[in-house]
């Protein structure tokens, strides 16, 4: 039979699971050894307590831990900083294990246990982040109950339930105060070196296999909230950098020095206006999206906004933090119609490069109608054997649109939309490339339409006489279902590890069961940030300005004050049909002894007020009597088992005896 630990060893061993449980998320971040010194730490801490062995010295202790320091100040060549600074975090809670001689220890770790679930959110604010601090939390509170309790100390699974009803009591004024209290812009742990960390996005370079790398990532870029109707697919064009140089192997964008005077920017819209909310993802890029196109410059609070004279717009700071911005758009416009594109510089290409494409372009100049030379080209592309692919064969020749048009005819959206332009201006038609984002997943439970960033895309824009720019979609003549419906509907289902099963579940069907579990999953995280992760300063005054405005009113206050008065009610009630019998009689005992000449002092429990009664001069049999009635009423208050059912009975006996 196995011999059951004693109470400082479950109490240890409870410390170091709760910080475990705090410990381990910070594992995807923190450099390996980090995580395998800190795991030895713990297990060498574990096998202390289970084997009963003295804690190493401290001239153990202090050699690792200032290895420890300089080998973080190795991996990230500062002590300053978050990462820094939760890493030197991380390993103190591990080495403050071997270092307990004292109960002030293990408050310690338990504090510094609170402050490391905080710092996870430095790194991760979902909601299965959210849900494992709460856990946590409960372990820590569970842990510290453990080490303030006396006597006999209920199970674990008491305490674990003491704790979470202390974390249920803690959340509505920590809900009041997330609500309420005033909060600034950023957040608190920035740091210069913090905020610029790599995300993936949309780049303001174009270069054959940069697409479609990209629209391998299922990570959202944007979410859009319409005002009213969604436009149809093939209209949900969304405006991101405009490229127009080209160095053989990369599109970039046109520097503005080479633009001899500033453009004048004309936009002839029609139609209905679409209003819409986007909700942008943090890129640490400078680049906002519109829907095509937009009427005004966005306003974006803490940001300014530009506009280049080829409709894009930028913030003058990195979106280094989720923002979100309104914008109309008219989905029917004409841009530049009466101005024609300056010095040639959509028509420049670098000399030498491609000359089977060149030559093809030059042959339709001979067509008058520069519109005629368009559709020339998409019908090439439609009928000529081309294919749509994530996957394209690799050009790492000089000559890669020769390569591509005349060899491979097998690529994806930047490969089409790179050569179109070529094709175009060797045609003597003006031409630019255009990035940014086509199409969308509408969520039916949420009404936001999400766009990823497999949905990045390249298209074309031609300037033509009487029309001005003109978007032209050479992907949409190859694979008309890229635009119309989506990437994914256009492409066969991915096959990972050879298995298409597998890529079938991972995109499910939006009619199946598992289609709507992904709408579901996909709006309850949506909710949590715009409405959690999303609640910025300004969100924060128009609430409480609503709130004023609601309470000036009469019948709000009245409202206020009658469900004040009803609760205050109800927890009366609850309390008189809550009173224990025996508490009762324990207060008729007490009342009846103080009219004896000896009342109970506040702070007197039923110990020690028996005790005194013990030596008091009261009549033999009253003193027996209530000495037996405090003796039954302190075991059945705090002993670790009722006495039994039949104690009222019993109780109510002994007091009839107290005259």
């Amino acid at each position: 039979m196995k011999t059951p630990l004693s109470r400082d060893k479950q109490d240890t061993l409870l410390l170091i699971a709760s910080s475990l449980l705090v410990l381990a998320p910070h594992a995807a971040h923190l450099p390996v050894w980090v995580s395998l010194l800190c795991g030895a730490t713990l297990a060498w801490r574990a096998a202390v307590t289970l084997l009963g062995r003295r804690m190493p010295p401290n001239v153990v202790l202090v050699p690792i831990a200032a290895a420890a320091m300089f080998g973080v100040l190795g991996s990230y060549h500062t002590l300053l900083g978050r990462d820094a600074g939760v890493a030197m975090l991380v390993l103190l809670v591990a080495f403050k294990m071997l270092e307990m001689h004292a109960r002030r220890d293990l408050f310690v770790v338990v504090f510094l246990c609170y402050f490391l679930v905080l710092t996870n959110f430095f790194y991760s604010q979902t909601i299965p982040t959210a849900l494992l601090m709460l856990a946590s939390l409960v372990a820590l509170l569970a842990t510290q109950l453990s080490f303030q309790l006396t006597g006999t100390v209920p199970p674990l699974r008491t305490r674990l339930w003491m704790g979470a009803k202390l974390l249920g009591l803690a959340l509505p004024l920590a809900g009041a105060a997330f609500v309420l209290f005033p909060r600034i812009e950023g957040p608190l742990w920035g740091m210069p070196d913090d905020s610029h960390s790599a995300r993936s996005g949309l780049s303001d370079t174009m270069a054959p296999g940069q697409m479609s790398n990209l629209a391998q990532s299922e990570d959202v870029a944007f979410r859009v909230k319409f005002d009213g109707p969604v436009p149809a697919q093939p209209q949900l064009y969304w405006r991101g950098p405009v490229l127009g140089s080209y160095d053989g192997r990369t599109w970039t964008r046109v520097r503005p020095s080479r633009q001899a005077r500033p453009q004048p920017l004309s936009l002839s819209v029609g139609g209905t206006p679409v209003g819409y909310q986007v909700t942008l993802e943090p890129s640490n890029t400078r680049w906002l999206f519109a829907l095509e196109m937009p009427r005004a410059i966005p306003e974006l609070p803490g940001h300014g906004v530009t506009l280049s004279g080829e409709l894009e717009f930028q913030s003058l700071d990195p979106i280094a933090e989720r923002v979100r911005y309104d914008l109309v758009s008219f989905v029917h416009y004409s841009l530049q119609p009466d101005a024609s594109p300056v010095d040639g510089q959509w028509l420049m290409l670098p000399y030498g490069l491609n000359p089977r494409t060149r030559a093809a372009g030059q042959a339709l100049a001979a067509e008058p109608d520069p519109g005629r030379r368009v559709a020339a080209v998409l019908r090439l592309f439609a009928g000529g054997g081309f294919v749509y692919t994530l996957q394209p064969p690799l050009l790492p020749g000089r000559d890669s649109i020769d390569d591509f048009l005349y060899g491979t005819r097998a690529g994806f959206c930047e490969h089409y939309a790179g050569a179109f332009v070529f094709l175009m201006r060797s045609a003597g038609v003006p031409a630019r490339v255009v990035t940014g984002y086509q199409g969308g997943e509408m969520n039916p439970i949420d009404g936001y339409l999400t766009v990823r960033q497999s949905d990045a895309h390249a298209w074309a824009e031609v300037w033509l006489p009487r029309r001005g720019w003109v978007r032209i979609d050479p992907t949409a003549a190859v694979a008309p279902e890229r635009v119309q419906r989506s990437l994914a509907r256009a492409l066969p289902p991915p096959a990972p590890f050879g298995f298409e099963g597998l890529g079938r579940l991972l995109q499910p069907d939006p009619d199946s069961l598992l289609g709507r579990v992904r709408y579901a999953i996909g709006a309850v995280n949506n909710g949590w940030n715009q409405w959690v992760l999303n609640y910025t300063p300004q969100r924060q005054q128009h609430l409480v300005q609503r709130l004023q405005e609601g309470l000036s009113h009469w019948q709000s206050l009245a409202l206020i004050a009658m469900l004040c008065a009803l609760l205050f009610l109800v927890r009366k009630f609850s309390q008189r049909r809550k009173a224990d019998p025996v508490d009762a009689l324990y207060s008729v005992l007490c009342q009846r002894l103080g009219q004896l000449g000896l009342p109970r002092a506040p702070d007197e429990g039923p110990t020690a007020y028996a005790l005194r009664l013990a030596a008091a001069d009261l009549a033999p049999e009253t003193g027996a009597a209530a000495t037996e009635f405090l003796r039954r009423y302190s075991a059945y208050r705090y002993g670790p088992q009722s006495p039994g059912t039949g104690l009222v009975s019993i109780l109510r006996d002994l007091l009839s005896r107290v005259r």
